[in-house]
């Protein structure tokens, strides 16, 4: 028997990177676009071969921009915001995300998501109470935060790709940054992202964050130091001027991990054939999924 294992998917990610990653000009019988669905099925296919994990989980965006999180930092995600505060993507892709959830389901890959979550505080919530080794999939550098050796937690970033994904560890960050998961959520807090919409302490970088978290542990370490008098005045009052900042920041990128999901580990087990397999086969032929579909038809077969 094969030790279990649990890979943890997040889907928006996953599918935006197939859907800008793929032509266009994949199209379902009705001339749709269905790159994202294809190239989705495609990921967890190549994630679900090559790891043979025996439970997996697609995270989903209940909410992609939780209110909390705005309330706390509102420039959160701003510049992604349309009017009515809708998300901008692309109509092509808005079509196809239906499409994915009917594939997912079909396929007996569990779906979950968390009112007023995002995908992140599933995922954060899934990884912090296995009992199994975890696998992150995704693109978003924040959740190195959930990386864990000692528990067996690693994100499989797909930053430069699928293809030539990178399995990161706690030894992986503290050679590149001197720290590890455990430290990260507070040098992003510190650093920022502006993907996000997070702007950081203005004229602390990327180093600073990490040297500052290296040798004080964590937020409040470096504050106190910073009280202390122990950082240069420079530092100090850089800080000094963030501290509102940081007080809402440090919320908004730390993800969730309690969250009351309902499922239990058995409830992630990955079937070894589609769950409604001529639900599937209809969708497949009516998306002209092709090869897609039996590549992950074939990958839950060679995992059972």
């Amino acid at each position: 028997m094969k030790p279990e294992s649990l890979q943890l998917y997040d889907t928006a990610s996953l599918y935006f990177r197939a859907f800008f990653g793929l032509p266009s000009s994949l199209r379902a019988l009705d001339g749709q676009p269905v790159n994202a669905v294809r190239g989705l099925l495609d990921f967890l296919a190549r994630f679900i071969t090559e790891y043979r994990p025996t439970h997996a989980a697609a995270c989903w965006d209940n909410a992609w921009r939780p209110a909390w999180r705005v309330e706390l930092v509102p420039s959160y995600k701003a510049h992604r915001v349309l009017a009515g505060d809708v998300e901008v993507v692309p109509d092509e892709l808005s079509r196809q995300v239906p499409y994915i959830r009917a594939a997912l389901d079909a396929l007996g890959i569990a779906v979950v998501g968390a009112d007023d979550h995002e995908a992140d505080d599933v995922i954060g919530t899934l990884a912090s109470t296995a009992s199994v080794p975890v696998d992150v999939i995704t693109g978003d550098r924040d959740l190195f935060q959930l990386i864990d050796d000692d528990r067996q937690v690693r994100v499989l970033s797909v930053v430069k790709g699928v293809r030539n994904h990178e399995r990161v560890t706690d030894e992986v960050l503290r050679q590149r940054y001197g720290i590890d998961g455990a430290g990260y959520a507070d040098f992003a807090t510190l650093r920022g992202d502006a993907s996000d919409g997070l702007p950081g302490v203005a004229g602390i970088g990327e180093k600073t964050a990490a040297r500052l978290i290296a040798d004080h542990g964590d937020l409040e370490g470096v504050l106190a130091a910073a009280s202390a008098k122990r950082l240069s005045p420079a530092l100090t009052n850089r800080l000094t001027a963030g501290i509102d900042y940081l007080a809402g920041a440090r919320e908004v990128v730390r993800v969730k991990r309690d969250l009351p999901l309902g499922v239990s580990l058995d409830d992630l087990r990955l079937p070894g054939a589609p769950a409604q397999p001529e639900v599937f086969a209809e969708l497949a032929e009516l998306l002209n999924l092709g090869g897609a579909a039996d590549r992950i038809v074939a990958a839950l077969a060679v995992n059972a």
